[in-house]
């Protein structure tokens, strides 16, 4: 090798290595302390260690380098999401085999049925609300992702199954696919339903309920408010580790507007004359009503024309919040008139951690004393 070119190489490797460095430093910059630590036991340098790690440029060129060429040649991201056509994703749990997926749906319905029993033993009725997975609402733009034969027909049997116990559960899959001609009901890029989509079922329950109780209480008038509509990037983005190098690789962002719903009174600016009103309904389940992003709650306040209080959780399933709720202080000392439970279909035959929760308990929810059902069909 020449002394020029020697030198050329050496000072290439030297700039690489600056530009590394320099790169390095972002992360290093972007550290912030946590709110509490200890330096003695070594807290603070393992959270400056893990932050360093997570941004470090070579890992980050590496990942990306790998998805790219993961999205580019095979059409696929991490586990998790499925690509579908025209910037389309959609999450891997509404297409995949479940071990022992027949089971589960037999156990996690004889569990929805204790959890209506529970209910109903404090004079509490259950309106079920099942959410149908974005690719049974939007399968035009699936692509060649196949779902097992398990979920194909899964919508329908857990809405028959529930009906057959004398649950009630409207249509939800029919009214959202007659509301796709006036607007997206799901986000493309994100696993939940848009504003626009809780809202038209929010309106479903409503009228279901009307025809069929009278909530106690007075009619309290709610307002939703929207903003401008800001780009979102949705959650199932995050399993496309696509940046930097491939960012323009990416589905645009959808287009989200924030819905906020007060009482009209809070709305106009007047002081809340209702903040201690009773709250005749209660709302349980997933992210699809826990996320204010869809704003699934308000727009139940709003076409309930009654408050509400929400135990819906991110990330824990829709079992294990109605779990938690049926041992809460609130269900044993002012139990509401209505419980709605928010369960998104593609949980039916998956397996949930319920560890939580005492054995002997759940067992008793699952297999009810023949004394016990008799007493609560005699209720009914």
């Amino acid at each position: 090798m020449t002394r020029p070119l020697r030198t050329l190489y050496v000072a290439l490797f030297i700039g690489v290595l600056g530009l590394l460095f320099a790169w390095s430093m972002r992360s290093v910059l972007s550290y912030q302390l946590p709110k509490q630590f200890s330096i003695i036991d070594g807290d603070l340098a393992k959270t400056f260690e893990s932050h360093y790690d997570e941004h470090f440029p070579i890992k980050t060129l590496g990942t990306s380098l790998w998805a790219g060429l993961d999205y580019l040649l095979f059409n696929e991201g991490r586990p998790g999401v499925e690509i579908g056509e025209q910037g389309w994703l959609y999450s891997s749990e509404e297409f995949k085999a479940e071990v022992d997926g027949a089971q589960q749906v037999r156990d996690n319905l004889a569990l929805i049925k204790g959890v209506r029993d529970e209910l109903a033993q404090r004079d509490v009725l259950l309106l079920l609300a099942i959410v149908p997975s974005k690719s049974r609402l939007y399968p035009e733009f699936v692509g060649d992702n196949l779902t097992s034969s398990l979920r194909q027909g899964l919508y329908q049997h857990f809405l028959n199954e529930v009906r057959a116990a004398d649950i009630a559960a409207p249509d939800l899959l029919s009214t959202l696919q007659a509301g796709k001609a006036s607007g997206a009901m799901f986000l493309r890029t994100d696993t939940h339903w848009t504003p626009a989509g809780a809202d038209l079922v929010a309106q479903q329950l409503s009228s279901t309920l009307k025809s069929a109780i009278s909530l106690s209480g007075e009619p309290q008038v709610f307002v939703t408010q929207a903003s401008s509509a800001k780009p979102y990037p949705g959650d199932l983005t995050r399993l496309l580790p696509l940046e930097p190098l491939f960012g323009h690789l990416l589905p645009p962002p959808d287009q989200l507007r924030h819905h906020t719903t007060l009482a009209a009174e809070q709305a106009s600016g007047a002081d809340a004359l209702f903040s201690d009103s009773e709250m005749p309904v209660a709302l349980v389940g997933t992210s699809y009503s826990a996320n204010p992003a869809w704003n699934f709650a308000g727009a139940l306040r709003q076409h309930l024309q009654r408050d509400l209080s929400n135990h819906a959780e991110d990330g824990q399933g829709p079992l294990v919040p109605m779990l938690k709720y049926l041992q809460s202080d609130e269900l044993q000392d002012a139990p509401p008139q209505l419980v709605i439970w928010e369960f998104p279909e593609r949980y039916l035959p998956m397996s949930n951690d319920l560890s939580a929760f005492d054995a002997q308990w759940l067992s008793t929810l699952k297999h009810p004393s023949s004394n016990r059902r008799l007493a609560l069909s005699d209720r009914r």
